[in-house]
């Protein structure tokens, strides 16, 4: 049923979201005005500020609709819903505030607005998050589904019917496979939906089944089957994607980019290859490191203390590190070893009771306070606050040989901390799986994941059982 009313449903998200601004401006208003928690002088009617909560909601939800917030998000992560949210109240924000200025209307309070705005951005996206939840929690118990088709029964259909299985919360459910080279799944492959007929069946499954969307599995063999196959989906209005036999070489979220007039696979498609992205990550990198450098301050000159009553040498340990486009930069951290050549410490790992760690220098690897004037190199632009982490250049050499993919933890500054290091691999763990999550960073990254790696940071606690 529901299934079936998707315009029902965003006009339903439309009111959802205009009734849910003017019931804040209601409560915004009371706030400022009547609670006698804040000064209520105010010198314009309350029908003036009900005209122009009115106008801002209905210009949210046009701004909402320009930016294509109300087509489905199935498929799409909470964090997504957050920005898109943050931007439209933004944008219609200071479309707000250009009319003020044009009408001059200037005797609306600012404080208002303020907690308007704040309070608007917290119930929607509160809101959202309730209904994406439900929505989740029905999809899993069976309702709200949509019917997919896989065309082609070979590892890439059901690598992808595997993967589909472990979200239940996006309510999709195979009806079958179409092949023609086999008629039902190896013994190993059983578990799976059933080949249900072949590539010529395709029109009559159509016609007789609830399939929503047709998804093209074929190897790259069979390119000359994919003009048909679509044809035929978009005859009967279901909706066609492919899967590239290659799609493993691709990254998660594939960027198709135009040159001369052809379509192009982007293989690495970066977020923060946006100039926007990258000023609003530089500026975060820099209050948050100015901050940081000012709250741990007492801490440091502890440090610098106990490194010059503990044993002999510098206070900082300088090393070579490859960061971003390759290019080698010395990462600065609190000196935790006895003074050594230049050539050990850049071609050795620390060990477990490694003989040349102090005491004291022990204990700042173990609670990561040696990692502190990093925050230095973050303000020099060599580092960012989250990111893969740097390695010195003799290991780089030999990982990039030994490790596919290697290489691409390049493309973006290096960080004090990151989503490798938020999921345990931290000192002696595993260097592919660490790429692993490191690539999932590059190609996933928003504002709001560098937020929540913090986050985890902080909460998980900067202990570190493997830190040598």
């Amino acid at each position: 049923m529901l299934r079936q009313n998707q315009r029902f449903l965003t006009q339903l998200y439309m009111l959802a979201d205009l009734f849910c601004t003017l019931v804040v401006f209601m409560a915004a208003y009371w706030l400022k005005f009547y609670s006698g928690l804040l000064p209520s002088y105010n010198s314009v009617s309350f029908s003036t500020y009900l005209l122009w909560g009115t106008i801002y909601s209905f210009s949210a939800v046009l701004v909402g609709f320009y930016f294509q917030f109300y087509s489905p998000k199935r498929r799409k992560n909470y964090s997504y819903e957050i920005l898109r949210i943050l931007q439209i109240q933004t944008i219609s924000f200071l479309g707000l505030l250009s009319l003020f200025f044009f009408t001059r209307e200037v005797h609306i309070s600012r404080e208002f607005l303020a907690i308007f705005f704040v309070m608007n951005f917290v119930a929607i996206t509160a809101y959202r998050y309730w209904v994406k939840s439900v929505l989740a929690s029905l999809r899993r118990k069976g309702y709200n589904k949509r019917f997919v088709l896989i065309v082609g029964a070979g590892s890439v259909g059901r690598s992808f019917y595997s993967n589909l299985q472990q979200h239940p919360d996006l309510g999709y459910e195979v009806v079958g496979f179409l092949d023609d080279y086999q008629k039902e799944h190896a013994l190993e492959h059983q578990n799976m939906k059933p080949i249900i007929g072949m590539l010529s069946d395709l029109q009559m499954k159509l016609d007789k089944e609830p399939i929503d969307e047709v998804i093209i599995a074929l190897p790259l063999q069979a390119h000359a089957k994919y003009a048909e196959i679509i044809e035929v989906c978009e005859r009967t209005g279901v909706k066609t994607l492919i899967i590239p036999d290659f799609f493993d070489l691709l990254p998660a979220k594939p960027f198709f980019d135009n040159f001369a007039g052809i379509p192009l696979i982007n293989v690495r498609d970066i977020p923060l290859d946006e100039l926007s992205n990258r000023i609003l990550k530089r500026w975060f990198d820099i209050a948050f490191s100015l901050a940081a450098v000012i709250l741990t301050s007492p801490i440091m000159l502890f440090i610098v203390i106990g490194l010059k009553l503990t044993s002999p040498g510098p206070i900082l340990f300088k090393q070579e590190r490859m960061g971003l486009d390759r290019k080698t930069f010395y990462m600065f951290k609190f000196r935790s070893m006895h003074v050594s050549d230049d050539s050990v410490s850049n071609t050795q790992w620390t060990v477990e009771n490694d003989p040349r760690r102090t005491k004291f220098g022990s204990f700042l690897r173990r609670t990561s306070l040696d990692e502190l004037p990093q925050f230095f190199n973050v303000l020099l632009g060599h580092m960012s606050v989250v990111g893969p982490r740097p390695e010195r250049p003799y290991f780089v050499h030999q990982f990039k040989e030994e490790i596919p993919k290697y290489m691409i933890k390049h493309q973006i500054r290096p960080g004090i901390t990151g989503w490798a290091q938020t999921n345990g691999l931290r000192g002696d763990t595993s260097i592919k799986d660490r790429i692993m999550f490191d690539i999932f960073y590059i190609e996933n990254w928003t504002f709001f994941f560098d937020i929540k790696i913090i986050l985890k940071t902080v909460l998980k606690g900067l202990i570190n059982k493997n830190a040598y």
